[in-house]
């Protein structure tokens, strides 16, 4: 944190975000003066964090977008990203794999000169020389509940909700000809608004009626939706069912998805279901 002059006195960008003051004797004050408010250094300040603040959260969107899209990430980005601590924050600690899908351990470094270092299942620390790396969805990753263990020995803490996000299997005794799920129908709100505004905060898009997660897997384009209406603003309404449909539109039978495509989309039918605001429904 460095101290800049304002007038007569000094400011400085805290890690929080805020916007640190002291007077010329070197006390801190308890808030930035009034007087200060439209000064161009405090200004300029604000202006920063707000800045800072919006790349963090395009850092963490862009790095969940590779998980749940299982997007190869070449090698050469990490190391170009690696110095940018927001982009460090959310990429450290994450389970990568290698060109060949086998877990290669715990995200720790990318350098220009060693390459990508991680900690690999023995608790080693390993570079390794692939020239793209995956971060996988939980759902796919072989021993979940091994590798949750084995980073709280670690004292992993992952800004990304990876080895920690609910995850969802398609169950062995699914209709596979069928292409819709019931499992989180029926999650009735007071007002329309209410439940697109749900859908707001948890960055799902609404499209025709739809909620919708756009997803790639094995290759292949898709998307989750599920019915949340089209009706005005102040209606009662109701969450509809779960289905997944190609580009052009074709709802695809349950047997052609996959598990990230299940798990993301019972993922979002779960969060907007537990919403609902009907008198006697309300959720947890």
């Amino acid at each position: 944190m460095a101290w800049v002059a304002a007038g007569d006195y000094e400011v400085a960008l805290e890690g929080d975000g805020k916007v640190a003051c002291r007077n010329a004797a070197g006390r801190r004050l308890k808030a930035v003066p009034s007087k200060l408010k439209d000064d161009p250094v405090v200004v300029g300040l604000r202006q920063l964090a707000e800045w800072l603040a919006g790349h963090e959260r395009q850092c963490l969107a862009d790095v969940e977008r590779w998980m749940v899209r299982s997007l190869p990430v070449p090698a050469a980005v990490l190391v170009a990203v690696w110095a940018d601590e927001a982009w460090r924050s959310v990429l450290r600690d994450l389970v990568v794999t290698g060109a060949d899908g086998a877990v290669a351990g715990f995200l720790r470094d990318a350098d220009p000169e060693r390459g990508i270092g991680v900690v690999d299942l023995d608790g080693d620390t390993v570079r390794l020389a692939d020239p793209e790396i995956r971060v996988p969805h939980p759902v796919v990753l072989p021993d979940l509940d091994e590798l949750r263990e084995f980073a709280a020995e670690l004292g992993v803490t992952q800004q990304l909700r990876q080895l920690h996000r609910e995850v969802w299997h398609r169950p062995a005794d699914h209709d596979p000809a069928a292409t819709r799920v019931d499992a989180y129908a029926g999650g009735r709100y007071k007002e329309l608004r209410e439940l697109l505004g749900r859908c707001a905060r948890l960055g799902y898009r609404v499209r025709g009626g739809y909620a919708v997660v756009p997803l790639v897997e094995g290759g292949r384009a898709l998307e989750a939706r599920l019915w949340v209406g089209d009706y005005y603003e102040y209606d009662e309404c109701e969450t509809g069912p779960l289905s997944w449909a190609a580009p052009d539109g074709r709802l695809l039978p349950l047997a052609e998805v996959g598990p990230v495509a299940w798990s993301e989309g019972m993922r979002m039918a779960a969060a907007l279901h537990a919403g609902r605001t009907i008198e006697g429904e309300e959720s947890a």
